[in-house]
């Protein structure tokens, strides 16, 4: 069987354990520093400089798997996507967000490190990766001031068949995350039903939505273009042109907080009605 494995694991030391079946990894992350009110002087008159406040993420996931599992992986994307959510702790608190194809659940998680609000972290209930979010979720309980719901969202599904406890999260849900969760044409042609019926739905009930997406560019050489492409996010730009949306590939100029290579194939999209 053809499997693929995160590039991330061997990148980094997450203190990786494995256990009777059961790999935990451990994401370390930086806290945001928080905006003194002056400047403090210790009892000799020098100057404080505050230390980092440091955090750890624990994920039980897999090493390996076959495609369709990917999802059971943590990789980059999520990781952007979770810098990019304690840059904007202060814009997003309060807001409810809901993760598409959340995978383990490390954005969820990071999400609701700061953000006191509601998070709707979402998946296709594939090699029982609901019951491993929820694990996760639980794993990481402490470090949480918001609360996480796990609910199932199918791309592939019909948006007639969606459970009304996932349409209630949809219709409740300010911004909309996404890391990592295209891999194939059909696939991708699903998720952008998805972002339109999202889009759609926020222009119905008057609370619009706003996407952040992220992705890493995976090139491969064709013969057919002599040259190194990345076939998925050229197919989703390409399936996207005559959308009524404005996508905004924003600047990764952010603070980095959590360990990995920011490589230079990562993209962040923002994405809203027009």
């Amino acid at each position: 069987m053809f499997t693929v494995t995160s590039e991330i694991y061997g990148e980094n030391n997450y203190q990786t354990t494995r256990d009777g079946g059961k790999v935990v990894s451990k994401f370390r992350f930086v806290y945001p520093e928080e905006k003194l009110a002056g400047i403090r002087t210790d009892k000799d008159g020098d100057l404080e400089v505050p230390r980092p406040k440091r955090g750890v993420i624990e994920l039980e996931h897999s090493e390996a798997t076959e495609l369709r599992l990917v999802g059971l992986q943590v990789w980059r994307g999520a990781l952007l996507l979770a810098d990019y959510l304690f840059t904007k702790n202060d814009e997003f608190s309060g807001k409810t967000l809901m993760e598409l194809g959340a995978g383990v659940g490390l954005t969820s998680i990071a999400a609701g490190i700061h953000n006191p609000g509601k998070i709707y972290c979402t998946d296709v209930d594939l090699g029982c990766i609901l019951k491993l979010i929820r694990g996760n979720v639980q794993r990481n309980a402490k470090l949480l001031r918001g609360t996480i719901s796990v609910l199932e969202f199918d791309f592939l599904a019909s948006k007639n068949d969606h459970s009304l406890d996932l349409l209630e999260a949809i219709d409740n849900s300010d911004i909309i995350l996404a890391a990592d969760v295209i891999y194939c044409d059909t696939l991708t042609d699903a998720f952008i039903s998805v972002l339109d019926n999202l889009l759609d739905r926020g222009r119905q009930t008057g609370r619009p939505k706003t996407i952040y997406m992220a992705l890493e560019k995976r090139y491969v050489f064709t013969l057919e273009d002599c040259d190194s492409v990345a076939p998925m996010y050229e197919y989703l730009v390409r399936q996207t042109l005559n959308k009524p949306w404005i996508m905004e590939h924003l600047p990764l100029d952010f603070p980095q907080y959590f360990e990995y290579d920011r490589c230079k194939q990562l993209v962040l999209i923002k994405i809203t009605s027009r």
